[in-house]
């Protein structure tokens, strides 16, 4: 039986009655690997030994009838900036071709204590710097609904492995969109947590203050599940939050009656395609027939988001990737005259041209003399955009907006224009700015390609905006897979 079109509650259930066994769901997806993965590209790095071996022990807690978690027996795909001990784990970077850490991230620790079986690592952009999975050192991943188009990024290898099956679900990280682009442009389910409610304790840094882990799924109630495993307080997080722990599967209620949504006009204007417009709004129509209501509203500082992101994030990863040198770890350059030529070569060598495009931006913006004009401006700019979601919030129960301005883009024709490619994310960028959860739903189709609908809630309101998320997708038709 093929089961790669099946959502991971699903094949939960057949596991717990016994219609299924562990080893024979990771068969299942390795043998869907074999098929689609030249196409795709979606994984650098996949354990089908280990990941069979470990299917083999839960088979046997499963028949000597242990009480194990949902996530038990599943294969899940981990994103290649989240440590794994002793495998690989390269950012997508010739810097770290050859890292093996001594230790794991804590989420993949948390999914391992579930059960969960980690069955590879997905490709992304270098240091998780980029939005179509085509600044990867070592591969072009690609959209299962047209090979010839991206699957969105950073996250784009985790969500192409989701939507083609070729894992149950998958983590992703997000600094400015980069799972719930992704999950936009593949037609599947993104969510990105609040800022501190998932550790990042062993995630790469990219952007410290805006680096957010969460999952990929093909449902929502998927997504809630991954989110109760990896969601928690972490003292070895120093921006961990220390908060309550939350079922999140209750908040899968098919009912949003009396629900009020704030839909901001600044997400409706110049550069949204305007059939994505039509689509967010027939389905803010389907919301008011389920019993919500919807007012246009304004976040009148949105529209500094992009260039605040693009001064913080560019000024944190200059920070972060000061640390690879070719003194410590990572790639080291063969020849070299001096420790200053050391660094300039092996960092010169071991970058891609987006990751050092960023880290100049940022060297930029921290340097003395430029700090307050840049960086110390752009900070105080995020709190005004924070304060106009806070207001909001006092208001509505959630805010509705399009996760993407487009359809996904063909491989390459962004490629020569950053800037263009950075306008793609001012949908998302607020959402990190702010340190709010969002999740992006399919919403519908343009020209036969999926679009998503962003639902975004008030800090630590999870549960809201999946249970819109959860509302909206049993009352549509629009979470089909690709046919690949």
């Amino acid at each position: 039986m093929e089961f790669f079109n099946l959502t991971a509650h699903e094949v939960r259930d057949m596991l717990r009655n016994k219609e299924v066994t562990s080893v024979e769901l990771v068969e299942s997806m390795f043998s869907r690997i074999d098929d689609v993965e030249n196409d795709l590209n979606s994984f650098l790095k996949t354990y089908k030994e280990e990941a069979l071996e470990k299917a083999k022990e839960i088979d046997k807690r499963l028949s000597n009838g242990e009480e194990l978690g949902d996530l038990a027996g599943i294969p899940i795909a981990v994103k290649d900036n989240m440590c794994t001990t002793g495998k690989n784990t390269t950012c997508a970077s010739k810097m770290l071709e050859n890292f093996k850490p001594p230790y794991n991230a804590t989420v993949v620790e948390k999914l391992e204590n579930e059960g969960a079986i980690i069955i590879g690592k997905t490709n992304m952009d270098e240091f998780a710097m980029g939005s179509s999975t085509e600044n990867s050192a070592f591969q072009i991943t690609k959209n299962p609904w047209d090979l010839d188009r991206v699957p969105g990024g950073s996250s784009g290898g985790s969500a192409a492995a989701v939507t083609a099956g070729e894992a149950f679900l998958a983590l992703g990280s997000d600094t400015g969109g980069s799972i719930r682009q992704p999950a936009s442009l593949c037609g599947i389910v993104g969510l990105k947590p609040t800022y501190g409610l998932v550790s990042r304790y062993g995630l790469i840094a990219f952007a410290s203050s805006l680096d957010q882990i969460g999952p990929l799924s093909k449902d929502v109630e998927d997504s809630a599940i991954m989110l109760n495993a990896i969601a928690g307080h972490d003292r070895r997080d120093s921006t961990s939050a220390n908060k309550e722990k939350i079922d999140y599967k209750k908040s899968l209620i098919n009912d949003v009656k009396g629900m009020k949504i704030g839909v901001p006009k600044e997400y409706f204007g110049e550069g949204i395609n305007d059939e994505v417009k039509e689509l967010i709004y027939k389905a803010l129509d389907k919301l008011v027939e389920l019993g919500a209501e919807y007012e246009m509203i304004s976040l009148p500082h949105v529209e500094y988001s992009l260039p605040t992101y693009y001064i913080i994030a560019p000024a944190e990863a200059s920070s972060n990737l000061a640390r690879f040198d070719g003194i410590r770890y990572g790639y080291r350059t063969a020849q070299f005259d001096g420790v200053d030529d050391l660094y300039t070569r092996t960092r010169t060598e071991g970058f891609g041209e987006e990751v050092k495009r960023r880290i100049m931006i940022g060297t930029h913006s921290l340097a003395s003399g430029y700090y307050d004009a840049y960086y110390n401006k752009a900070m105080k700019v995020r709190t005004l955009i924070k304060n106009d979601f806070d207001k909001a919030f006092e208001k509505y129960d959630c805010i509705i907006t399009p996760t993407v301005t487009d359809k996904a883009f063909k491989i390459g024709e962004k490629t020569d224009d950053p800037l263009a490619m950075y306008m793609g994310d001012v949908c998302t960028v607020p959402v990190n700015i702010a340190g709010v959860p969002a999740i992006s739903i399919p919403a519908g189709f343009v020209d036969s390609m999926p679009i998503g609908m962003q639902i975004i809630g008030n800090h630590f309101d999870e549960e809201t905006i999946l249970r819109v998320a959860y509302t909206f997708e049993k009352n549509t038709d629009f979470n089909r897979r690709a046919k690949l």
